[in-house]
Order: structure tokens, then sequence, then C-alpha cells
């Protein structure tokens, strides 16, 4: 794997980037607890039924569909900024999480720690990018995602450990360090160079342009298909097969390990192929694991193919790759948190349209929803082709 974290020039490796891993691994320690615990507590502590769960999902993602206001109103702010004040926002949520005991307050925690995620997912790529070349992107985000696999087999080994270990620890405490861990990551993000990210010409505050369509159609594809998956994959493991918090722990640890190991590899496939057969392979591969999701009803082969998916979304990094490689660079960070709004779009309407469908027609269908979903994403990704800008790339000094 080691070739792949480096280049035929050297490692991709600076002391800023160590620094944002770093921040990056902290966050997703955190929610590596959150999310290890968080079927069984939606299920187990708060009697939550798979269609609350799913509402809640689609609620939370409300946030993500006004990002490209709420990112303008900070634009003003250096990149390393905003993303402290978001990563700090998010622990802030995912701590209080700790303290719930109803369905309202799970829903108002969920939106606080949901806006400042919807806020650092377009920052954490635009900083890494801002740290890299447009040739070794694919590369960074690999390593970044390896990076982000391995706290989350931290998290989620902890989380099954512990609940082996020790059965009577509360579920609300793996919220509560989670929290603390996720919001330490904001120290780290602020001693980030205030000029990340900064160029010759002003950053337009909003930006929706013709030449980004493609992104835009994708994105929303993958908005519709992937909110659905992540809310109910493992609460049909829980609510159908019957699986206990240290075996959804297990699949979660298997999930992590495997984008560990493989998610520098899928990064040099993005700089090596390109996009467009990158991604367009992916979403071939993932359609037939969502079939498999709808046809095989033995609950460890679901999770396997629950891993299999998990790994197989990494490559979603390929359209912010894609952006990176076609935008002048003060267009990058307005349009990728243009594509997070328009991602939300339909992944806000599709959760709250599968947690009224799931106790009627059950998950199956909604697996067969979210294969044709993909396949109509495949003709799109095959129009993908880089023409670059003739503008000048930012100052390589960024990068040291």
């Amino acid at each position: 794997m080691r070739r792949f974290w480096r280049t035929t020039e050297g490692s991709i490796w600076t002391s800023h980037l160590i620094s944002l891993a770093a921040a990056v691994f902290m966050m997703n320690f955190g929610q590596g607890l959150f999310r290890g615990a968080s079927t069984n507590f939606y299920v187990d502590v708060l009697g939550l039924s798979g269609t609350q769960v799913l509402w809640q999902a689609g609620i939370r993602e409300i946030p993500g569909l006004g990002l490209m206001f709420i990112a303008a109103l900070m634009m003003h702010l250096p990149l390393s900024q905003r993303g402290a004040a978001s990563v700090l926002l998010m622990g802030i949520g995912y701590g209080l999480h700790a303290l719930v005991g109803s369905y309202s307050g799970l829903i108002a925690v969920a939106l606080v720690g949901s806006l400042g995620f919807h806020n650092w997912m377009p920052l954490e790529r635009a900083l890494a990018m801002s740290l890299s070349t447009r040739e070794k992107a694919g590369r960074v985000l690999g390593s970044l995602s390896s990076v982000r696999a391995l706290a989350a087999i931290v998290g989620v080994g902890a989380v099954a450990l512990s609940s082996r270990l020790f059965a009577t620890l509360s579920l609300r405490a793996f919220y509560a360090i989670g929290g603390v861990l996720t919001a330490s990551g904001a120290v780290l993000v602020a001693k980030l160079p205030t000029n990340l990210g900064s160029t010759r010409a002003a950053q337009p505050r909003m930006l929706l342009k013709r030449r980004y369509w493609l992104y835009y159609v994708l994105t929303l594809f993958e908005g519709s298909r992937m909110q659905v998956f992540g809310a109910f994959s493992t609460l049909i493991l829980v609510q159908n097969y019957g699986l206990d918090v240290w075996e959804i722990s297990l699949i979660l640890l298997a999930s992590g390990i495997v984008n560990f190991v493989a998610a520098p590899f899928l990064g040099y496939l993005l700089d090596r192929l390109g996009e467009r057969i990158t991604l367009s392979t992916s979403y071939v591969a993932l359609a037939l694991c969502f079939i498999g999701y709808a046809t095989l009803h033995n609950a460890w082969l679901l999770g396997a193919l629950l891993v299999a998916i998990n790994l197989l979304v990494t490559l979603s990094m390929g359209l912010s790759t894609y952006v990176n490689r076609i935008a002048p660079p003060e267009e990058l960070t307005p349009t990728l948190s243009a594509g997070v709004s328009i991602n939300h779009v339909t992944s806000v309407a599709m959760s709250l349209v599968a947690g009224t469908l799931l106790s009627t027609v059950g998950y199956e269908p909604l697996c067969w929803g979210a294969a044709t979903i993909i396949m109509l994403s495949v003709p799109f990704a095959l129009l993908l082709q880089v023409r670059r800008p003739s503008l000048a790339q930012p100052t390589p000094a960024t990068a040291e």
C-alpha cells in the first residue's frame, strides 16, 4: 500500500497535510464511536421505529440543502477558520446526543451536528486539494480516506470491545466521548495556514455554472441513492436480523479495515485512469451490490455487501477531483459547496420517502430503486472529460 501513498516524485505528505490528516483522524474517531452505537441507541434506548429513524435521517440532512447559502455567509473567512468552526459545531452536536431523551430532542441535536458536518464536507476536500497539485489530488484524497477509515476502525472497535467487556456501559457514553474527540479536531484545523486555498481572483460567494452540469447531475444522483442506504443498511440488520451492537460494530470494523487498505489504491486509480472510467465502473459495481442486498437474506452476506458498498462509495471523491481538475482555483470551494446543496435536494426527499415506504413495502424494493438510480448515473459518468482551464494554479507555497 505504501507505493500509493507516494508519487514518482516522493511522498505526497507535507507538514500541513499531516496536520489535516491528524484532525481528520480525531473527528472520525469520534464519529466511529457515534456510528457504532447509533442504530442500537435509536432502537434499544429511544425505542424508535424504522420509519422514525429514516425520517430523522432525512430531517438532519436539511442543513445540507442550504449549504451554498451558509457557505456564502462565511466566504470572507479563511478556509482553515471556516473548517475549524464547522468541526467544533459538529463535535458539540454529537456530544449533545448523550443528553437526548426524546425524539424531538434527537432531531434538535442532530441538526446542530449536521450543520457542522455539512459545512465541513466541502471544506475538507478543498483544504486537501489546496495542499496538492491537480495531478496528485486523487492520491491525496484517497490517503485521507484511508486515515478516515483507520479512525473509524479504532472508534467502532472501541464500541465493539466495550460492549462485550463492559455490558453495563451506557451507549450515551460513546456520544459524549465521541463529541469531545470530534471537537478536538477543530484545534488542529485552526492551526493550518490562513492562506490555504487563497487565490489571486476573488472567490464568488455563490456559484452555479453550466460548465459544471455533469458534476451537478452526478451529485444529485448520489444523494438519492446513498442517503437512503446509509440510513437503513444497519437498521435492517438490527431490526430484521437481530444483530447486537457488538455484531454491527464488527461489520463496521471490517468495513474500516477494507477502506483503510484500499482507499489509497482507489485514489491512485483516479489519478491514473481518470474519473470517467473509475466512476462509471464503480457505479456498475454498486448497482450489483444493491441488487444483492435486495435478493440475499443472510445477515452476514448482507454485512459483506455493506462492506463492499462502503468501499465503493469512497470513489465519490472522484466528483471532487473532477471539479478540481477543470475549475479555476477561485471556483473550487463554492462549486463543491453548491454540489453539497444539490446532493441534498434528493437525499432529504428520498430519506423521507423511504421512511414512509419502509414499513409498507420492505427494504428490498428500496434497494432495487437505488440500483436503478445508480445505473441511470452511468451514461453521465461516461461523458466526463477533463479540459483544464488556462488559469494558473495556486502558489505551491501553500503546500509546505
